[in-house]
């Protein structure tokens, strides 16, 4: 399943796997499982068994036909590294990436540290960026898991952010995405956690890039901070490798 994306930070997602399961706070109101809940329900084949993991080998190769260069959003259904996925299924994704230098590929896990221990057997190629989600302080490891990813381009997304994130250690780090919480039961986000982070990306020289404010109707609330819109994104960053 491929489609052009509404999240503010990409251009279209490529899903050659789908479903997940929830292990930590942020997954609680999981857009991506909502999504399977429905789309099965309307009948779409690709998520006959809803949110269970399962492989689309016949997406793989889809990229190849993108002509024209895209920021791609890699598995935004599902997570390339659920334990579930095996090795030569990740490798045969990251070969695609790998024969297609013009895309940008931006993977987001949640399992930092089975990618830290594939990623001798990966080819990580300029265009792919890895990044980790980092809801809290309860899963702050995960930074240190993505530090080890022999990637160009690491990045956390700290969206739902649910509590302060301070005294980030951001050496290389090159990108920092941080959003509110959006749909149905939608925990609140205080602002000075955003500004803290802020700031601390602009202190350590990292790209930073307000995704929303989030709540229940998202559009209400906009994705300003302080009267500015921030789309940073890491071009500086090969200058820091």
């Amino acid at each position: 399943m491929t489609g052009n994306s509404s999240i503010e930070w990409t251009e279209i997602t490529w899903n050659p796997v789908t479903g997940c399961n929830k292990v930590s706070d942020g997954c609680k109101h999981c857009y991506a499982e909502r999504m399977a809940k429905r789309l099965k329900a309307m009948g779409n084949p690709r998520y006959e068994n809803g949110f269970e993991v399962t492989l689309h080998p016949d997406l793989i190769n889809a990229p190849k036909k993108w002509k024209s260069p895209r920021k791609i959003f890699v598995n935004s259904m599902s997570d390339l590294f659920h334990e579930k996925v095996p090795l030569d299924f990740i490798k045969s994704v990251f070969e695609t990436m790998n024969e297609t230098p013009h895309h940008t590929y931006q993977i987001l896990t949640k399992r930092p540290e089975r990618v830290a221990q594939l990623s001798e057997s990966l080819n990580f190629t300029p265009n792919i960026w890895m990044g980790t989600s980092i809801e809290s302080i309860k899963v702050i490891n995960r930074l240190d898991s993505l530090k080890k990813i022999p990637a160009q381009i690491r990045f956390l997304s700290c969206e739902p952010l649910l509590g302060p994130l301070q005294n980030l250690e951001l050496d290389d780090i090159h990108w920092v995405i941080v959003g509110g919480e959006s749909g149905p039961g939608a925990r609140p986000m205080d602002p000075n956690w955003v500004r803290s982070i802020r700031d601390q990306c602009h202190n350590q020289n990292v790209a930073f890039f307000f995704k929303q404010w989030g709540g229940v109707q998202k559009h209400r609330f906009g994705r300003e901070l302080d009267n500015k819109t921030y789309d940073e994104y890491p071009n500086k960053a090969f200058a820091k490798m």
